[in-house]
């Protein structure tokens, strides 16, 4: 049987990186969601914070709009 989760319990494996980019630019899980949202992917803070903590699976949509806005390689989420 499959399971779909990381290692380490988490539903993703880019969320860590996410947070630590997020704090790297010195704003807020909301004004990242609004970012997010001004280029067309409708997330909220709540999963903003959900994708941080490993509660939420990323899809490949949002993996392409979060290297975008952060200006890294899609890879470079997924170390």
């Amino acid at each position: 049987m499959f399971i779909n989760k990381n290692t380490d319990g988490s539903n993703n494996i880019c969320g860590k990186k996410i947070a630590e980019l997020r704090k790297d630019m010195k704003i807020s899980q909301r004004i990242l969601a609004d970012r997010l949202q001004l280029s067309g992917l409708d997330v909220d803070k709540n999963a903003i914070q959900r994708i941080e903590c490993g509660k939420r699976f990323v899809t490949d949509i949002e993996l392409v709009a979060f290297s975008k806005l952060f200006n890294v390689t899609v890879n470079e989420l997924l170390k």
